[in-house]
């Protein structure tokens, strides 16, 4: 397993460490990633590095994906996570650190790191950077946790995590803990539990940024719809999820429209009881939803069974 040691800065640190129950954060780059990010795999952990003065590691998170996404969107769906208060806060921190001094209007494209289940160490926690980290690094260094200087470097974070963070995780399922915790085990990546906001995004990306029933593409009008309540489940995964135009997932969630197992469309006559109207959404009965490209990211059979028995108007 691989790790990434990524720098970053105090401010975003500080706001961040000093909220509570995250569960996710994104850690955007200014900038989009040149070429593909192919630095750390899905579950491996990327390392909070401060900049000088500090020069230490003050935490870690769990990769989830890479993607470069609108500034706008990157905020509607991580808000505070992405380490600001508010949007506006947020704008002006990236515009500075840009070097195409954007407009204040301008939606820029921002790269994003989505991190899971991340751990923040206090100050008497902070683990000391690698002896190879150059001062000169500016965004960050990657290391094997198999060999000698990447493991001394991952037991000291295992050993920060299991202080600062222990009680957080505690919750987390068996098969979790001992992974995360375990004397000292070989480093192994592990399933991770997603957040509202990775979920939003992954489905959005998962359905190419297009609504899976309309063929809608205006990015503001579009939500990554659950098909099973998150309530029930109480997890995120990208298999009960649909992007969809904002008014035909309440509709959806209303149980007006549903999806068949076999990927087809079905509208209820009862929008014509219930609102004396609903022409124009019953003739998307009958059409084949657009799917991801992916087979695992395409919706559960099994979660789409129960919405058009639990749900549906029929």
């Amino acid at each position: 397993m691989n790790a990434y040691v990524a720098v970053t800065d105090a401010d975003w640190y500080s706001y961040l460490s000093s909220q509570e129950n995250l569960d996710e954060v994104n850690f955007w780059q200014p900038n989009p990633w040149t070429g593909r990010f192919g630095v750390l795999r899905r579950g491996e952990p990327l390392l909070f590095k401060l900049k000088a003065p500090h020069n230490a590691i003050a935490g870690v998170g769990f990769f989830e994906r890479y993607v470069t996404l609108p500034f706008s969107l990157a905020w509607d769906a991580f808000g505070h996570k992405n380490g600001a208060a508010d949007k506006q806060a947020m704008w002006e921190r990236i515009a500075r650190l840009r070097n195409d001094r954007p407009a204040w209007w301008a939606d820029f494209t921002i790269g994003c790191l989505m991190l899971v289940e991340p751990c923040f160490f206090p100050p008497d926690q902070w683990v000391s950077a690698p002896s190879s980290f150059s001062p000169n690094i500016v965004r960050g260094k990657g290391y094997d946790l198999a060999q000698s200087e990447g493991r001394a470097l991952w037991d000291q974070v295992v050993t920060a995590m299991a202080t600062a963070c222990a009680p957080s995780l505690a919750a987390e399922t068996p098969l979790e803990q001992p992974s995360l915790f375990g004397g000292y085990a070989e480093p192994t990546t592990i399933r991770r539990r997603l957040g509202q906001g990775t979920f939003q995004v992954l489905v959005t990306e998962a359905y190419r940024r297009s609504c899976a029933i309309t063929g809608e593409k205006a990015l503001p009008a579009l939500d990554a719809a659950h098909i099973r309540p998150f309530s029930e489940l109480e997890t995120h995964t990208v298999r009960n999820g649909l992007l969809l135009r904002s008014d035909v997932h309440r509709l959806f969630d209303r149980g007006y429209i549903t999806v068949t197992p076999e990927h087809r469309v079905e509208a209820s006559n009862r929008m014509k009881e219930d609102f004396n109207d609903g022409d124009n959404y019953l003739a998307l009965h009958g059409r084949v939803i657009a799917l991801p490209e992916r087979s695992d990211e395409r919706p559960s059979p099994e979660f789409l069974r129960w919405h058009n028995e639990e749900c549906f108007r029929g």
